[in-house]
């Protein structure tokens, strides 16, 4: 493994956990309705769990409530109840071959706990990116033990991959600042 390659390594799972982190602030509820926040509901579809989205079409109706229009007119049921035994706490209600799902606003204290969830996902991204960076420190130790690499290009590839931890590190803190100000906006 050359040093290049560590360094490489380590930008591509920093951006992983860069992804990760967006998805998981995506989940993250605001005042407003957006769709991405029944991806994770699984229905029961024929005797086996299935993702929402594989079963209905999700769409927006307005700025507060979700449109979910099953495929199959029998799924009708069970998508109800999947949206409502989810830990999201959505209400839905069906009208014909329609669920509409209302988001309800959130309350300040609800936005408080949502913005201490934001930071704790946060903090959760700038461990794994470090933990990244201490990985990649430790196989540069090795490879320059091993005498697989000179000292100055030990030194180096450690400047870079702290080059690349703060950018990282910046980027979680752009995303979280984002992300609070969307859930603080009424």
């Amino acid at each position: 493994m050359a040093v290049a390659d560590v360094k490489k390594n380590s930008e591509q799972r920093m951006q992983k956990s860069i992804e990760t982190l967006k998805s998981d602030l995506a989940k993250v509820r605001t005042g407003r309705a957006h769709t991405g926040i029944l991806d994770h509901v699984m229905v029961d579809y024929y005797g086996s769990p299935t993702n929402i989205t594989q079963v209905a079409n999700v769409t927006l109706i307005d700025a507060r409530t979700i449109g979910v229009q099953p495929w199959e007119k029998k799924m009708l049921n069970a998508i109800e109840k999947a949206i409502r035994d989810s830990d999201l706490g959505l209400n839905p209600s069906s009208q014909g071959d329609m669920i509409r799902v209302p988001t309800p606003p959130l309350t300040e204290e609800r936005r408080k706990e949502m913005v201490k969830l934001v930071k704790t996902e946060g903090e959760g991204a700038k461990i794994a990116v470090r933990n990244i960076r201490r990985d990649a420190n430790e196989t540069l130790k090795k490879m320059l033990k091993d005498k697989e690499c000179s000292e100055d290009d030990e030194r180096r590839a450690q400047d870079d991959v702290q080059k690349l931890t703060d950018k990282f590190v910046a980027e979680v803190d752009k995303l979280l600042l984002e992300k609070e100000k969307e859930v603080l906006t009424v």
